[in-house]
């Protein structure tokens, strides 16, 4: 096989990993919602604007997604490819998957629901961050913020988070034992996930079509 072959064959399981990621982890959120036990914290506010304005999750999931995008500009962050995917792709998977999956019914079903969502998730969040276009919109506000701010990204992430979840709480979003093993189990995986896509060098050096950290970026739609 040509070196130039090599590439695009490189590039093709990039942007696979990417929208693939970015649709299950629409779909994965959809589990959460349909489990009735909590949210990941930014679908918390989701949610709660969701119920508030009478428009679907995943249309506030993608107008939220666009506006956080805009706080990039003073904050002087260059997004990607899939920073722009992130905000049109995981709102209408989300709504996709929320039209033919049904609520829950009876304790059992409602904790399938969560544990595959929750680990659903962190396999999405693994396969879009190794595929390296860039991070999703959350992520950039919260590197953005360490950087001009010289807060650590552990407590801009940490204040960020509970800011979206006491407001999508107070405006009635769902938070639960979801949100809580949310919070625990996504870094272990998204950090096992991580590995397991993780995608070799470019044969030959290619030209990089977008760049990102995955180290810094966990993903939060």
């Amino acid at each position: 096989m040509s070196s130039q072959s090599s590439r695009r064959g490189h590039l093709a399981r990039r942007l696979f990993q990417l929208y693939a990621g970015l649709a299950l982890y629409g779909a994965s959120s959809a589990l959460l919602v349909r489990s009735g036990l909590g949210l990941e914290p930014w679908n918390v506010l989701h949610q709660g604007l969701s119920e508030r304005t009478g428009l679907s999750m995943g249309v506030v999931l993608t107008v939220v997604g666009a506006a956080v995008l805009l706080l990039w500009i003073p904050l002087r962050q260059r997004p990607g490819l899939g920073t722009v995917s992130n905000v049109l792709v995981i709102g209408a998977a989300m709504d996709a998957t929320l039209a033919v999956v049904p609520d829950a019914h009876g304790p059992a079903a409602r904790v399938a629901l969560m544990a595959a969502g929750v680990v659903l998730n962190g396999a999405a969040t693994g396969s879009y961050i190794a595929a390296r276009f860039g991070p999703g919109p959350r992520d950039g506000l919260m590197t953005g913020l360490h950087l001009r701010t010289g807060v650590s990204v552990r407590l801009v992430r940490t204040a960020i988070e509970i800011a979206v979840v006491v407001t999508g709480f107070a405006l009635g979003g769902t938070v639960g034992v979801g949100t809580l093993l949310y919070a625990v189990a996504i870094g272990p995986l998204a950090q096992l996930f991580l590995r397991v896509f993780a995608v070799p060098p470019a044969p030959g050096g290619g030209t990089v079509v977008a760049t990102g950290q995955p180290r810094r970026a966990i993903l939060r739609p």
